[in-house]
């Protein structure tokens, strides 16, 4: 996206954005500075996730008396990261990534604060509705990722956005390891024990959105929409958009939209019942925080070599390859012993890199296919899809766990992750067609 110095300063621009357009070094120098502050955020971002994902269910089970319930802390946050997800994406789209994340960060925030009130007052209502204003840190924590792809290139988009995601592990790691530390500090100043998480969460929110509102300058989705710009009026420059290109990219949208979509419902349902399946067979809360902890470090650690991977062995290979992580994890579940950590652990880790695989290919595929005059909306739109697909299968989860069992919600996971497949290879087969097609037109001329 790098656009060379010969670019005019006739274009009509701010002095601050021509800069950039007329310059490749600064360029180079915004998208390192982006990633720095994007990475900032991101570890704080990762601490103010970990909390629902470990504590929601619970906190739910305690004030209701029952399990079939225990996966709707998991669905309202979720639902509500999709309509954050839809706004973010939008604020975005017409403001830059600075008001848009900045905005997703804090409400995500003030919603954590709700659900300590709501422990404190035993208020089933406030926690529901605290819930689906927290799932806005869970959709801004996820919509960061793209921001680091602003100005990168082809080449350089999967590992921008695995430098986002590895960095939100130290938060996410350290978060649920803390669950004790914060459930004793609450119940020093009054607060029940299950509410401490949500207390870190609120701090680690609220950071993550002073950090980009202050420090995400230049905005770099904005310097990036004004080099698209620069592009389409100089004639000597590649156009985005032509008719053929479009075609492939409706294609894209629809295979890395897929992908997320189904690697996030297989996660989120089997995740959400860990906890509860865990207690029903022993399992303190330490031992709970111990697995959540590996499994979100396996959600997000390995985005350095996966990023590399995606970029160097492509983004089909790698979604094809979250699906078969997906089944192995959903079987070692289903079959293995509920006493053992080594099985937990293992079982859940491989939920999270089978997720971490998709994600980043998912994503991937969707850059390479979206335009900047209307990528920050469309990476809302599907961000859409994909809470909602976690929505589902957090609801779901409790209700299939309520009726028949953790090793048949796990069996059902791992055999959904294997549409994957044939999507992925439906999409690549058909993309090639296309590029094909355009090759033979483009030689006739």
């Amino acid at each position: 996206m790098v656009v060379q110095d010969s670019v005019k300063k006739s274009d009509v621009q701010p002095d601050w954005l021509q800069v950039y357009i007329c310059s490749s070094e600064k360029q180079k120098q915004l998208y390192k500075r982006t990633l720095i502050v994007v990475i900032i955020s991101q570890i704080f971002g990762g601490a103010g996730l970990a909390a629902g994902i470990t504590v929601g269910a619970l906190i739910a089970q305690d004030m209701l008396g029952t399990d079939s319930v225990s996966g709707i802390p998991t669905a309202l946050f979720t639902l509500g990261s999709a309509g954050a997800a839809l706004l973010v994406g939008r604020l975005s789209q017409r403001f830059g990534r600075r008001s848009g994340l900045a905005t997703g960060f804090l409400a995500g925030g003030i919603g954590a604060i709700g659900v300590v009130i709501s422990a404190l007052t035993n208020s089933i209502l406030l926690l529901f509705i605290s819930l689906l204003i927290y799932g806005a840190g869970s959709a801004t924590n996820l919509q960061a990722r793209y921001a680091g792809t602003d100005l990168a290139n082809s080449t350089q988009r999967a590992k921008a956005i695995s430098m986002a995601m590895v960095s939100t592990t130290f938060g996410a790691v350290a978060g649920p390891n803390l669950v004790d530390v914060m459930g004793d500090f609450a119940v020093s100043i009054g607060i029940p024990s299950l509410a401490g998480p949500f207390i870190l969460a609120a701090t680690a929110y609220i950071l993550a959105g002073c950090v980009l509102l202050i420090f995400l300058r230049p905005d770099p989705f904005i310097v990036a929409k004004a080099l698209s710009d620069a592009q389409r009026k100089t004639s000597n420059l590649p156009l985005e958009g032509n008719s053929n290109t479009l075609s492939i990219n409706r294609r894209g949208i629809f295979a890395g939209a897929s992908v997320m979509v189904l690697t996030q419902f297989v996660m989120t349902a089997i995740m959400t019942m860990t906890p509860i399946h865990m207690g029903h067979h022993g399992h303190d809360l330490n031992e709970v925080g111990l697995v959540i902890g590996f499994h979100i470090g396996a959600m997000f650690f390995p985005s350095l070599v996966t990023g590399f991977l995606v970029d160097k062995i492509g983004r089909s290979a790698m979604a094809i390859a979250s699906a078969v992580t997906l089944l192995a994890s959903g079987i070692l579940a289903a079959m293995g012993p509920a006493d053992s950590m080594v099985v937990l652990i293992s079982a859940l880790a491989l939920l999270g890199l089978g997720w971490n695989f998709g994600l980043i290919s998912g994503t991937a595929i969707l850059v390479d296919a979206t335009p900047p005059s209307t990528r920050a909306k469309t990476q809302g739109s599907v961000d859409v899809w994909i809470a909602l697909s976690g929505a589902l299968g957090g609801g779901l989860s409790g209700i299939v766990v309520a009726h028949s069992s953790y090793a048949t919600l796990s069996i059902a996971g791992a055999m959904l992750s294997l549409l994957l497949i044939p999507i992925v290879i439906y999409a690549t087969r058909k993309e090639s067609k296309v590029e094909k097609k355009e090759v033979t037109e483009n030689s006739r001329y």
